[in-house]
């Protein structure tokens, strides 16, 4: 019997699938008795994903399955892939994510049951190519919604009974901050594993990624006012600001560009995701 479902989203992820099935595989040990599956959700795929998938086998009590949907989109591709899912933990991995050893068996540990729970890791920033990324991501990992509670983004988990809350996902552009409102900050769980997730590629993109990510807490203000009750993310406080701008000068300079610009009309764009890999 299957326990935990790995599920990973996939649209033109050749250059990455492989190094995140890998990191997947490598994972410490889960308890004795346990299986597990990876469902790899190729959609709307131009390039090699699902071959580079299937090419890779299996290792002790993991599966790997591959679903292929002609259309591309997240949210549809994690649907099939929860219909799909025989486990009782759900985990859902970004392509461009890779997982520590320790984080899947801790995360498996502490959501197995019948009581609602939610979880994740704690993200650790890939290094990027430019200064300028490298800049924000050093003050942007020091706010607080990255340093406590349990962002999720790039990785979460739940049970099977905390998924039940609703049914098919909606199409909305912010599934990650989604799951988490779906689940009350008592409900939450951080587990000292880490996971590395990468910050987008220069000025530009993270403008749009930031825009983006505004786009998406208003619609699903819009949408699901309801579950905003559930939120437990605070504003960076005066001294935690002054204190930054005093010990990383240049990293606060450049956080503070990317939110002015995300407010003016500079690259903007029609699309519903900004990509900047």
């Amino acid at each position: 019997m299957t326990q935990l479902s790995v599920l990973i989203p996939a649209h033109n992820e050749a250059a990455e699938i492989s190094d995140c099935l890998a990191a997947v595989l490598n994972s410490t040990p889960l308890p004795k008795g346990v299986c597990a599956e990876i469902l790899v959700l190729a959609n709307g795929c131009t390039d090699e994903t699902a071959e580079i998938a299937r090419a890779v086998a299996g290792s002790g009590r993991w599966k790997i399955t591959v679903l292929e949907q002609e259309t591309g989109g997240k949210l549809a591709a994690l649907t099939v892939g929860d219909h799909a899912a025989q486990g009782d933990v759900l985990v859902y991995l970004d392509a461009d994510v890779r997982v520590s050893p320790d984080l899947l068996p801790q995360l498996y540990q502490s959501l197995a049951g019948d009581t609602p729970r939610y979880g994740s890791g704690r993200p650790v920033l890939a290094q990027n190519i430019t200064h300028f990324s490298n800049a924000y991501g050093r003050l942007w990992q020091n706010l607080p919604f990255y340093t406590t509670g349990v962002p999720g983004f790039g990785l979460f988990a739940m049970n099977r009974t905390g998924r039940a809350r609703w049914a098919d996902w909606p199409d909305i552009i912010a599934d990650d901050t989604f799951a988490r409102l779906n689940f009350a900050p008592e409900e939450r769980i951080c587990v000292p594993a880490t996971y590395s997730w990468p910050l987008v590629e220069g000025f530009r993109n993270l403008v749009r990624v930031r825009r983006r990510q505004n786009a998406g807490v208003a619609q699903l203000s819009a949408n699901f006012p309801e579950l905003f009750k559930n939120e437990d993310k605070h504003s960076p406080s005066a001294t935690l600001l002054l204190k930054l701008l005093c010990q990383r000068p240049f990293a606060f300079l450049a956080y503070l560009v990317v939110s002015l610009a995300v407010k003016t009309s500079l690259f903007r764009s029609t699309n519903t995701w900004a990509r900047g890999r």
